[in-house]
Formats: structure tokens, sequence, C-alpha cells
């Protein structure tokens, strides 16, 4: 493993060096996916978990450094570049390899095993057993299938940091890097399913202050002002009624995130400020939603964060078209998906001008999950599948 200062003199100059492939068999595909699974790694604490994953690429002598935000990285063959995440999000449950009927604890496990729906596909036989910990699911099971697959075809991989809070290394990543000729980014979308699309994101935070005065007099307050400056968010934004995730993903939806306020404490004024969120989709910008936003000021401020644009990948790229043939080779029936939410592929597009689609084993609908776990056949499904399309990208 290189320093950090080796890292970034050999990145412009090997980023896109030809590594040939190595062997990683299933057992020590699942023992690499275990540690990572094994050592917590929430934002900002994911130095451990980058030490282990790097490692892993010294072993099969690899190049590898962790740059000097926290990233793992391991140039290679830059027909593609596979890249997932390596913090979670808070939250500690029990690691442990359990037998499939363990797989849904408290949870509608015969429902989802009738459907297909734990791992978007069709029923199947399976007998490696059931994952079970943080991470295992979003993102860490994608992020080690990515790792092995790199190894196996000798592609570029990139574990990044940050991603569950501001995405800082994939910020990083894309200004200190040239752009591949194509990316998989990992998120967990079931063996079958391929992801084309995102929702863009937008945060920002209300202030208002009011003059204190007694609370006999009408005169409305800031907690006042900020709660009638929301509602008229909510009647602009509005979402209620019947909805599936085709029409939300074409929505913008405003969703408060932090309430405080009180009289200040020279005890002078009153003041309030919401944190907001709104997801953002391929119709809308930024600016668009911003703009609305402050025609319905009346009094106070917003201070907007960077935003993430959204992104909507077309199904016929040479991406897309590697993952159809991957998941038919492993007996599945391709679905294309695009999600409400928001990924660091929303980055790479938003710089890169190359194809790219997400992808990894697991149910989006335990991500964060306090019953977060994954199916070990599945995790192996998946690494073929990504070994594939990277064989056939550098083809």
């Amino acid at each position: 493993m290189t320093s950090d200062a080796e890292g970034d003199l050999s990145a412009s100059a090997t980023e896109r060096e030809t590594v040939g492939g190595q062997n990683v068999g299933d057992e020590e595909a699942q023992e690499l996916l275990v540690d990572l699974v094994s050592i917590p790694s929430p934002t900002g604490e994911e130095q451990e978990a980058a030490e282990r994953l790097a490692a892993f690429f010294e072993t099969h002598d690899r190049e590898v450094w962790i740059d000097e935000v926290g990233n793992v990285r391991a140039p290679g063959d830059d027909s593609v570049l596979l890249t997932s995440h390596v913090d979670t999000v808070p939250g500690e449950i029990p690691v442990r390899v359990a037998p499939q009927e363990q797989r849904d604890e408290g949870g509608d496990s015969e429902a989802r095993r009738a459907s297909g729906r734990s791992s978007g596909q069709g029923p199947r036989e399976e007998t490696a057993g059931v994952l079970w910990g943080r991470g295992s699911v979003d993102a860490t099971g994608p992020l080690a299938a990515m790792a092995v697959a790199a190894v196996r075809t000798g592609v570029s991989f990139v574990g990044v940091v940050g991603e569950e809070t501001d995405s800082r290394g994939a910020r990083y990543l894309v200004e200190d890097r040239e752009a591949p000729d194509a990316v998989v980014n990992g998120e967990p979308s079931g063996t079958d399913g391929i992801t084309l699309g995102y929702r863009g994101f937008l945060a920002g935070e209300y202030t208002v202050s009011t003059d204190s005065v007694h609370t006999s007099r009408p005169e409305a307050n800031a907690l006042q002002e900020a709660m009638a400056w929301w509602q008229r968010l909510e009647s602009k934004f509005d979402t209620t009624g019947t909805y599936d995730d085709t029409s939300i993903f074409e929505q913008v939806t405003a969703k408060p995130v932090e309430f405080s306020g009180g009289t200040a404490k020279d005890g002078l004024s009153v003041e309030a400020t919401v944190g907001v969120q709104f997801r953002i989709p391929p119709s809308e910008t930024a600016e668009s939603i911003q703009g609305l936003v402050e025609t319905e000021l009346s009094s106070g401020e917003v201070e907007w964060a960077e935003p993430i644009p959204p992104v909507m990948e077309s199904p016929r790229t040479e991406v897309a078209r590697a993952f159809r043939v991957g998941i038919r080779r492993v007996g599945g029936d391709p679905r294309l998906l695009r999600k409400t939410g928001t990924s660091d592929m929303n980055l790479y597009a938003g710089t890169w001008d190359c194809p790219m689609a997400t992808y990894g084993p697991g149910d989006s609908e335990l991500d964060h999950a306090p019953n977060e776990h994954l199916d070990l056949d599945e995790f192996e499904r998946a690494t073929s599948v990504l070994e594939s399309v990277a064989t056939d990208l550098q083809s």
C-alpha cells in the first residue's frame, strides 16, 4: 500500500493502467464481506474498514492507497470504474450468518420469498445463508462484490467515504481524477435490477427573527412565521393521494428535517430555524426549486447547501447492455429501475461524460433498517454479474 503522498503522485499516471485479473474464490469473497460488515464504519469512522479493503487489494498484488479524504483507490483498467461507499449509517446490528429460514425476522418473509422481491427475482435454490449486520445491504454488500470483481478482472476500483452525509469522497474523486470510460456505482438494486435514474437533492436552512413581545399580543412571532412559511411550501409541493415509486420519481418531495427556536438569550427577540430538504426529479432543477421556495418568503431568509443534480441514464448505453447480458447469464430477468433517493452516481454523472449505472446485491427496502441483512447466494450472483459486466466492457 502506498502512502498518501505517493498515491497523489501516481493517480494521474497510473489510474488508466491495465492490470491483469487474479482469482478470488467464493470463500475469500465471503470472508471479505463478513469482515467489512463486522467493522463498524459509520460516516467519519471509515478508516479501519478502508484499511481492511486496501489490504485485500494489496494481498492480490494490486496497487492501492488511501487518499487524503479516506477513499480506497485501486487503479486498473479504466474501461470501467467500480465504486461504492465504505461508510454506513449508525446503528448496531449483531453480525451473524444465519440459515435462510431466519432471513426475515420480524418481517414478511413468506411474501418476499414468493414474489422474489427480496432479491429482485423469482424463487431460487438458496443454501449459503443470510448475513445480518449494519451495512450488509447499504452498501457494504455492493462494495465487497465490486472489490472482488475488480480483482478478478483487473478493472479500476474506488471505495469512497462520506456518502451517507456530504458525499465528500465522491466530490473529491471527480475533482482528483479524469473520467473513466464507464462507471458502475454500488448500491443495492437486487441481483436483477439495473438502476439508471436518481432524483437530485437540495438542502437549505430557513431562519427568521422577530421582536420579542408579550404572548398576549396578536402579532405573529418567529415560530409562527416559520410554521406558516412551511405550510405554504407544503401546498406548493403537495404529494398527497395515491402514488407509487414511478410517480414519486417525477415529483418534487419536500421535507422538514429540523425545527428549532424560541426566545433569544438576550430576551429581545424570538428566533426560529427550519432545516429543509427537497428531492429533485429530472424535469426540475435546483435553481427552479430555490426560486419557488423564496417566493414564499414574507420574512426571513434561506441559506442553501450545494445541490446534487438529478440523473437519468439511457437504457441503450453499453453499460446497461452489459448488465442485461450479465444478469441473463446467471439466470435472471433484468429490470430497469429509477430510485426516488439520491446517490453518488448523481455526482459522477454531473461531472464525468461517460455511461454509467448503479448495481448491487440486496433489497433497498432494508437500507438503514434495524433488520438489515443480505442473502449470501445473492451476493455471489451479483459478484458474478459484475465480473461479467467488467469483462464485457473491457472487450
